[in-house]
């Protein structure tokens, strides 16, 4: 079983900024580039929705409109990882983020606090 590793999450004012990351360890029978991959949130009491999503070599990219022009996924494959930058952050983006290869793996999730 594949496992994601999220990290970066924490407590942060409105306006502020953070950058999630996502690490894929090696592992036989997954390998991190052939993936794309999503970032999705869980609020409380709220569904698990779909936040952004990128391309195997990185130059495709999607957002949900909520984020759309605050948010940036990336990812570096050397590294196996993937990113979130997240700048002017609202409270409305409180959640669980998690890092998804889809049909494949999900991690644990990372909590993100937005409160003055």
């Amino acid at each position: 079983q594949v496992q994601l590793v999220e990290s970066g999450g924490g407590l942060v004012q409105p306006g502020g900024s953070l950058r999630l990351s996502c690490v894929a360890p090696d592992s036989y029978g997954f390998t991190f580039s052939r993936y794309g991959m999503n970032w999705y949130r869980q609020a409380p009491g709220k569904e698990r929705e779909l936040v952004a999503s990128i391309s195997r070599d990185g130059g495709w990219t999607s957002y949900d409109d909520s984020v759309k022009g605050r948010f940036t996924i990336s990812r570096d494959n050397a590294k196996n990882t993937m990113y979130l930058q997240m700048n002017r952050l609202k409270p409305e983006d409180t959640a669980v983020y998690f890092c998804n290869a889809p049909g494949r793996a999900w991690g644990p999730g990372t909590q993100v606090t937005v409160s003055s």
